[in-house]
């Protein structure tokens, strides 16, 4: 061996000339560039496998292809994947590093990773045998590590990139053999497991050109590689057949042997070749010459002297890898780069949800008061009914917080009016809302009840809120017939009139469903506030860790501020309810006096006649005729008079109010509603540690963005060789 080359005797054929020459270099050096910026991790990519039982001559097939001296030592027969990679270039060197596992721990990785073999320029047998060595002490596979027998193989990859002047481009990957029978003390049943999973993974890849080597000289039906390969390779498609050991076959069984080779049995689309390895004796005389043997053979020996020389020996196995694995690329290469780019895509999508890198406690600050100010802009959106600034809002309804709270406005107000009351006023006086409420409350047994809360509640805030409640409609009885009963078991000396401390308890009884229906109305209220700003925080902050923090942090102040909201009603119900009836509205007189002219009215009419001249008149006498009545009579229909006007007051009064102070100022537009919490100021306050609680990244995470990043690196230097 020269200083400057490997091994002559092993790099040239028979001819003294290179390996068949490839057809495309330049695309080729590009799938070798990707592999080596680890593309292949993520994407199939072209390659060549070296597949077979451990006892099928695999390795020399190996060093046929490759004309690399592999150890012969047992001991450091194959137990991990190696790649091997060879590139024109002006010096002859080679290079020898290990690229650790997936799933390596991070300690391992930077391990191995330390470990190489750089600008070798010889790599005769004993050179390569104590390189070996040493991989297997990196990987792990030598030596006993507190008392744990060490793995027999390793899901590392050995990597030896071959350079030289006379090099042409080509990837071969070689993995463990696989085998049935356990060794004791080497290797167990786990390890046949696990080596064949190995080699399934290697061969699954669609763009994998698989070399089956399965000895000439035993039942190919037989071969567990074969049917491996006829699993993933069910058309044969990418699977060449190799068959070793041709000087060991039965006399008599060659034809076998002749009608794979010629195509006559177990077709594959990439055919069979026939190869004969230097025995165990010839290897020991360093004299050999495997091209020269190996010709000699086939040029001599029956019936392989008859086959078709590009279908024999290693030289046409070299030419022949080296077409197909231009085919492969030449038909794979626009999908490679296709499939590349949706990757990257694909990671930079993951990579973006994960957000900025979130280490330091300004990181994370900086981080929490982004999604603190996107949460406003929306909260804004909603507040103005601006939902077209924002798709959200198309595709979850339940951020429609402005139209939500409106329609329960409605509701609320529509069920106090139609609802509210204990008993219907009397007919003669009612409003029409009033009457149709009586007359719906006659006709069917279905309305006699209503509801107080018609939104659902989320499960955070039920302990807080009012359950819903089953309230009858108002009482179809005679309301005067029930203040005749209130005001005798209240009268006292009064004559003429009635104590004005009489009309409380009439009040507080004739609204006593107030409670209810403004608690289930500030309830639902609370629900729909609530299921907002959990919802908007969701699609604001994807990150369910970081979105968990903050709702944690977030709900004594929600629970606090719709507390007040709570309060609020309740207040305003002791005020309304329990206090003496009062008011300054106009209004009330003037529903006074229209109380006692359609009672008036009433009564002329039916002492009405029409005149064409003057319309509906009524006699003079008539009016004067003296209706008499007793003064209980008079003094409880002054008391219903007076009750339905002061209630139709009342009740506009408490409809707004309960609107706008627990409502709209408490948990909608106020200074201190619940949604207006989370903010920028709100984060502001967060001490260091609550940030790096809510918004600082767990291992699992970092290790996440560790490996996207490495991901996106490796996927972005392969775009650029691609272009």
């Amino acid at each position: 061996m020269g200083d400057e080359t490997l091994p002559t005797s092993r790099d040239r054929n028979p001819d003294g000339k290179p390996p068949g020459t490839l057809a495309d270099p330049v695309m080729l050096d590009k799938i070798d560039r990707l592999f080596a910026c680890n593309v292949g991790d993520y994407i199939d990519l072209p390659q060549v496998v070296v597949v077979g039982d451990q006892s099928s001559g695999k390795s020399s097939v190996l060093e046929g292809l490759t004309n690399l001296p592999f150890p012969r030592d047992s001991g450091l027969c194959t137990r991990f994947v190696t790649k091997i990679t060879f590139r024109r270039s002006q010096l002859a060197r080679i290079f020898i590093t290990i690229i650790p596992a997936k799933n390596s721990s991070t300690e391992h990785a930077e391990h191995v990773r330390g470990w190489a073999k750089a600008d070798l320029r010889n790599l005769d047998e004993k050179t390569f045998a104590d390189i070996m060595k040493e991989v297997h002490t990196v990987m792990g596979l030598s030596e006993q590590v507190d008392g744990v027998t060490p793995p027999t193989f390793s899901d590392d990859v050995l990597s030896l990139e071959v350079c030289g002047p006379e090099q042409e481009h080509l990837s071969i990957i070689d993995v463990p053999g696989i085998f049935k029978k356990t060794t004791q003390g080497v290797t167990s049943k786990a390890d046949i497991q696990m080596v064949r999973s190995m080699v399934l993974a290697y061969m699954k890849n669609p763009r994998s050109v698989m070399l089956t080597v399965i000895p000439a000289n035993v039942d190919i039906a037989t071969q567990e590689i074969l049917e491996m390969a006829e699993e993933v390779d069910p058309d044969g498609q990418r699977t060449l057949g190799v068959l070793t050991k041709p000087d060991l076959v039965d006399k008599g069984a060659e034809k076998t042997i002749v009608d794979l080779i010629e195509g006559r049995r177990h077709r594959l689309a990439l055919g069979w070749l026939l190869v004969r390895n230097p025995g165990q004796q010839e290897l020991t005389d360093v004299k050999t010459d495997r091209y020269a043997l190996e010709k000699s053979f086939f040029s001599h020996e029956q019936p392989w002297k008859s086959l078709d020389k590009e279908k024999v020996g290693i030289s046409a196995l070299q030419v022949r890898v080296r077409e197909i694995l231009a085919e492969h690329i030449r038909h794979d290469f626009p999908k490679v780069t296709s499939e590349l780019n949706k990757e990257l895509k694909r990671c930079k999508n993951l990579l973006s949800d994960l957000g900025p890198k979130r280490d330091t406690p300004a990181e994370q600050f900086k981080h929490l008061i982004d999604i603190a100010t996107r949460f406003q802009e929306n909260v804004g959106l909603a507040l103005t009914a601006r939902y077209w600034g924002n798709d959200i809002f198309d595709k979850y309804p339940s951020l429609r917080l402005a139209t939500a709270v409106v329609h329960r406005n409605n509701v609320f107000a529509n069920t106090v009016e139609e609802c509210g009351h204990t008993f219907c006023f009397s007919s003669q006086n009612a409003t029409d809302s009033e009457a149709k409420s009586e007359t719906n409350d006659s006709e069917s047994d279905k309305e006699r009840f209503f509801h107080t809360r018609v939104s659902k509640s989320n499960g955070d805030i039920e302990d807080l809120i009012h359950e819903n409640e089953e309230l009858p409609v108002p009482a179809g009885d005679d309301i005067l017939g029930w203040l005749t009963t209130v005001y005798d078991d209240s009268r006292g000396f009064e004559i003429g009139t009635f104590d004005s401390s009489l009309l409380a308890p009439a009040w507080k009884e004739q609204s006593q469903k107030w409670d209810g229906i403004a608690l289930g109305y500030i309830s639902d209220v609370i629900a729909i506030t609530h299921t907002f700003v959990t919802n908007m925080l969701h699609h604001t902050c994807p990150d369910e860790r970081i979105r968990t923090g903050l709702s944690s942090l977030l709900m004594d102040g929600l629970m606090e501020r719709y507390k007040k909201a709570l309060t609020q009603v309740e207040f305003v119900l002791q005020v309304e309810r329990s206090g003496n009836p009062m008011t300054l509205n106009h209004y009330f007189n003037d529903n006074l006096e229209k109380c006692r002219q359609k009672r008036m009215r009433k009564t002329m009419l039916t002492k009405s006649f029409d005149n064409c001249k003057h319309g509906t008149v009524v006699p003079l006498d008539a009016i004067m005729e003296n209706h008499p009545m007793s003064n209980m009579q008079h003094i409880v229909q002054d008391l219903h008079d007076i009750l339905q006007s002061y209630y139709k007051v009342a009740r506009k009064r408490f409809v707004d109010t309960i609107c706008m102070q627990a409502v709209d100022h408490h948990l909608i537009s106020g200074q201190g509603t619940p949604i207006k919490l989370f903010s920028p100021a709100f984060v502001a306050a967060m001490s260091p540690e609550q940030l790096d609680e809510v918004a600082g990244e767990d291992p699992r995470q970092r290790r996440k963005r560790k490996q996207l990043q490495k991901e996106v690196q490796d996927l972005e230097a392969g775009k650029k060789i691609l272009i």
